[in-house]
C-alpha cells in the first residue's frame, strides 16, 4: 500500500515538473517570436539614415517652394474648417526634416548638423508664418473657424500625435534600402502645420492669444518629435561622431545635448500633466453616467474643473437626499483619479420651482438660446413682412402717394385734364393678377400725331417712376 501511494506521489510530482518545463519552453518560444518580429537592429542602415537625416534639413529651392505652397493649402483649410483640405496640405509638406534633425544630432553627439538643424528650424517656422500671415490678411473670411481654434492649446492627442509620428518617421528612415518620402512626414506635419498657420492667422487679425497658443503647441509638438527621435537613435545604437584633437567641440556637443534635455523635462511634464487631466475628464463623465443617478430626477447639465478639482452637476425633479449625496461622494472617492476631488450637486428644492433656482449659468444659457432662437424667428418674420409691404406698395394707391403722383404728371404734361388710378383683378381662370391701371383725360384740342407723342411719353415716364413692368393705362379725350 506504501509502495502504491510513493509510486502515485511520484506521478504527481512528475507531471507537475513536465507542465513547468513545458509553461518555460512556451515562454522561451514566445520571446524568440517577438524578438524576431519586434527586432529592427539587423535591417538598421545607420550610415544611410545619417545622410538621409542631414539630406532633408536644408531648406531651400525645391523644399522651401513645396513648403509655401503646402502652407498656403493648410490656411485655406483652416480658413474654411475643412479637414480633408488640411490633410491634402500635409501630404506635400516637408516640415520634418530639421526638427528629426535635431533630434538625431544631439544623440550622436554632431554640433555642425545641430547648428545648421536650428538655423533651418527657423527659417522654416519664419517662412511659414509669413506665409500664412500673408494669406489670413488678405483673406475676406476672418472667421474662428473649429479647426483654428483646436489648434490654440496643446492637449494630449497632439502630443501622442506628434511622439508615435516621429517614432514611426524615424523607425522608417533607418530602414536599410528604403528612404522615407514625405508621406512619412504626414503624421508630423499633423502636428505642426496647423498651429504655424494659426500663428499667422493671430498675427493678421491681431489675436495674439491665438498666435501664443500655437506657437506654445507647436514647440511642444517639436520637441517631443525630436525626442522621439532622440530616443530611437539611441536604442539603434547609432555611433557617436568622433573629434580628433577637438576638447571645445566635445564640451560644445555636451552643452548642446544638456540644454536639449533641459527643453525636454518641462515637455515631459507637461504630458504628464495632460495625460492626467485627460484622465480626470473621462472619469468624470464615466461617474457620473453611472454613479449619479436619481428617481425622479434628472442631470441637465455637469461641468467638470481638473484645476479647481470640482465636479458641478446641475439636476431637476425630485429633491436628492444629502445622505444620497454623500454616498455618491464616497464612491466618487474609490476612483484614483477622482480622490480629493469635491461632488457638487445643484438641485431645487421644491420640484415646482426648480428652473426657476438652478443656477445663474445655467439659467443664462437657457435664456440664451431662446434669445437667439426667437431672435433668428423675429428676423425672419420681418423680412417676410418687409417683402409683402413692398409688394403692396407696388398696387396700392393711397391719397397722398396719388396726390404726388398727380401733381408731378401735371408738371410734366400740361396738357392732361384729369387722371384716375384703380387696380384691376384679371384672371384666365388658370391665373389670377392684378394690374395697376390709370385713366388718363386728354386736352381735346391735341392733334392726333401730338396726342399718340404725349400718350407714349406719358406711358414710359409712368413704368420708370412706379418701377413698375406691367400696367395698364386708358386714354381719354
Amino acid at each position: 500500500m506504501a509502495n502504491t501511494e510513493n509510486t502515485e506521489t511520484s506521478a504527481k510530482s512528475s507531471g507537475g515538473e513536465n507542465l513547468r518545463e513545458d509553461a518555460i519552453e512556451i515562454q522561451k518560444k514566445a520571446r524568440t517570436f517577438l524578438s524576431r518580429l519586434l527586432d529592427i537592429r539587423e535591417d538598421t542602415d545607420r550610415e544611410s539614415t545619417v545622410e538621409a537625416v542631414q539630406k532633408d534639413i536644408s531648406f531651400k529651392g525645391h523644399n522651401a517652394w513645396i513648403l509655401i505652397f503646402s502652407i498656403f493649402v493648410a490656411s485655406i483649410g483652416l480658413n474654411v474648417s475643412s479637414t480633408a483640405v488640411v490633410i491634402g496640405a500635409m501630404l506635400i509638406s516637408p516640415l520634418m526634416g530639421p526638427i528629426v534633425g535635431v533630434g538625431m544630432s544631439v544623440a550622436i553627439n554632431d554640433v555642425d548638423t545641430l547648428k545648421r538643424s536650428f538655423v533651418n528650424l527657423g527659417i522654416m517656422v519664419g517662412l511659414s508664418v509669413l506665409t500664412a500671415t500673408i494669406y489670413f490678411f488678405i483673406s475676406p473670411v476672418k472667421n474662428e473657424t473649429p479647426e483654428l481654434v483646436a489648434r490654440t492649446y496643446p492637449t494630449i492627442l497632439d502630443v501622442l500625435v506628434a511622439i508615435f509620428g516621429g517614432l514611426a518617421l524615424i523607425v522608417a528612415k533607418t530602414k536599410k534600402g528604403t528612404i522615407a518620402s514625405v508621406i512619412l512626414g504626414v503624421a508630423i506635419a499633423t502636428a505642426l502645420m496647423p498651429p504655424l498657420c494659426t500663428v499667422g492667422y493671430g498675427l493678421a487679425n491681431a489675436k495674439w492669444q491665438f498666435s501664443l497658443g500655437a506657437i506654445y503647441l507647436f514647440s511642444i509638438n517639436a520637441v517631443f518629435i525630436a525626442l522621439s527621435t532622440f530616443v530611437v537613435c539611441k536604442l539603434l545604437g547609432f555611433p557617436l561622431v568622433k573629434y580628433a584633437n577637438s576638447k571645445r567641440r566635445k564640451r560644445t556637443a555636451q552643452i548642446a545635448s544638456t540644454v536639449a534635455i533641459i527643453v525636454m523635462i518641462p515637455s515631459v511634464i507637461l504630458f504628464v500633466k495632460l495625460l492626467r487631466e485627460q484622465v480626470f475628464q473621462s472619469k468624470a463623465v464615466e461617474f457620473i453616467e453611472n454613479t449619479v443617478r436619481y428617481t425622479g430626477a434628472e442631470t441637465l447639465k455637469y461641468d467638470s474643473d481638473f484645476k479647481e478639482k470640482t465636479i458641478d452637476v446641475y439636476m431637476i425633479g425630485n429633491t436628492v437626499p444629502l445622505a444620497t449625496i454623500a454616498t455618491w461622494q464616497e464612491r466618487m472617492g474609490e476612483i484614483e483619479a477622482l480622490k480629493q476631488s469635491e461632488l457638487v450637486i445643484h438641485q431645487g428644492n421644491d420640484q415646482t420651482q426648480d428652473i426657476n433656482r438652478l443656477s445663474t449659468e445655467l439659467r443664462s444659457g437657457i435664456l440664451e438660446d431662446l434669445y437667439v432662437k426667437n431672435q433668428e424667428v423675429l428676423a425672419d418674420k420681418d423680412k417676410r413682412i418687409n417683402l409683402l409691404e413692398s409688394e403692396l406698395s407696388k398696387y396700392r394707391g393711397d391719397a397722398f402717394s396719388f396726390s404726388n403722383l398727380s401733381r408731378e404728371a401735371k408738371i410734366n404734361y400740361e396738357n392732361i385734364e384729369e387722371i384716375g388710378y384703380s387696380n384691376l383683378i384679371t384672371t384666365n381662370f388658370q391665373k389670377q393678377d392684378t394690374i395697376p391701371t390709370f385713366t388718363v383725360t386728354w386736352n381735346s384740342k391735341l392733334r392726333n400725331s401730338e396726342l399718340a407723342a404725349e400718350q407714349d411719353k406719358f406711358q414710359k415716364w409712368m413704368k420708370v417712376r412706379l418701377n413698375l413692368d406691367t400696367l395698364s393705362i386708358k386714354n381719354v379725350r
